[in-house]
């Protein structure tokens, strides 16, 4: 084998190499879900229903293209109420979510639920299948210095 067609061997296995580390990272990339995470922190029925529309699009969206994504509600200070089983005004819709969307999760703050203890001489009962935070803005931060997306509709 001459020099040049030695050169040109390596050459191509070089590119060969490139090509393939290049696919397995792009596919490394697309394996990784997308991830929002929306705030609702005010005490809107219009603002909840924002929230819940926004996640049931974008659930739709990624899962049109064959991707995964996770997404999860963090709700504080007014924007518990849509959380509690006692007075949200969104519940049925919330309910339909939490059997039908196993990509959709829901944080309740509960620094916000000891605050309304206070207030109303109990805490308000959640609606089943929602997790509590002690803090929901940090549970925010923390999410945002994960790499999630933060919006609050």
């Amino acid at each position: 084998m001459s020099i040049g067609a030695s050169r040109r061997a390596v050459l191509c296995a070089a590119i060969a190499a490139g090509l393939l580390i290049a696919t397995f990272q792009a596919s490394a990339q697309a394996a990784d879900p997308h991830r929002l995470a929306l705030q609702i922190s005010d005490d809107d029925p219009v603002k909840m229903r924002a929230v819940l529309d926004v996640a049931a699009n974008v659930s739709r969206h990624y899962s049109g293209q064959g991707d995964d994504v996770e997404i999860v509600v963090v709700a504080f200070n007014g924007g518990l109420d849509m959380l509690l089983d006692d007075r949200s005004p969104v519940k049925e819709r919330l309910l339909n979510f939490l059997k039908s969307m196993p990509n959709v999760s829901f944080i309740a703050c509960g620094n916000t639920l000891e605050t309304l203890a206070a207030k109303e001489g109990r805490r308000p009962p959640l609606i089943a299948g929602i997790s509590v935070t002690q803090v929901g803005v940090a549970a925010l931060m923390d999410l945002a210095e994960k790499n999630w997306t933060i919006v609050r509709p």
